[in-house]
């Protein structure tokens, strides 16, 4: 079995065994802000990690979707309710044509990735002047994992994360792009104190014209 069979093996159990057919992690407001931040219609949206398109199909109507991801298993699944698919390795460059989508969602996927950043050039690359990136990530530095690390635990316990973002990384991921926004969702605390108490970071940002 080779590198990208390994990995798309790996995911396909942990996708079923973690999250199951269908899961949005965070709803409803992971989902709410992605369809806000997509927008449409009549955009062109390239879905990175979309797994089996449970996230896309809230920004699918009137817009059109192609979702990447290495789980071939997953993609079919998207592919019978109307997203163009293609499997792929996002360690890799991106197999899209400059400036040829008007929307990048990346959603729970950079912190799978080996370099991140070079992800988000790649975003940047293939996004039009004017287009946005939309994507989110796990709270990284929330209490909860702070308490795992004081007591000498791993603060992230998903061995498929690779990288833990504070909100001051997603400042980093961003510094090219116009606009920046980031949203704290997903907690019953958030309210108290939104960087400490949330588990996701939602962001949007804008690919200068």
């Amino acid at each position: 079995m080779g590198r990208v069979e390994h990995k798309a093996a790996v995911y396909a159990e942990h996708n079923l065994e973690q999250r199951g057919r269908g899961f949005v992690y965070a709803q409803p407001e992971r989902t709410a802000l992605f369809k806000r931040y997509v927008g449409g219609p009549g955009r062109r949206v390239l879905d990175l990690g979309c797994r089996d398109g449970a996230l896309s199909f809230s920004y699918l109507e009137g817009n059109t979707v192609v979702g990447v991801d290495v789980d071939a298993k997953a993609l079919r699944h998207a592919a019978a309710r109307g997203l163009e698919t293609h499997v792929a390795d996002l360690d890799e460059p991106l197999a899209f044509a400059d400036e040829s989508f008007d929307v990048v969602t990346a959603g729970e996927l950079l912190e799978h990735i080996r370099d991140p950043w070079e992800l988000v050039r790649e975003c940047r690359r293939v996004l039009r002047p004017d287009g946005t990136f939309v994507g989110s990530v796990p709270n990284g530095f929330r209490l909860k994992n702070r308490l795992r690390f004081a007591t000498g635990q791993h603060p992230e316990p998903d061995p498929t994360h690779l990288h833990l973002f504070a909100p001051a990384d997603v400042e980093t991921l961003l510094e090219d792009f116009e606009e920046p926004t980031m949203h704290f969702v997903a907690g019953r605390l958030v309210r108290l104190h939104p960087r400490l108490f949330a588990n996701v970071i939602v962001f949007s940002a804008r690919k200068p014209r």
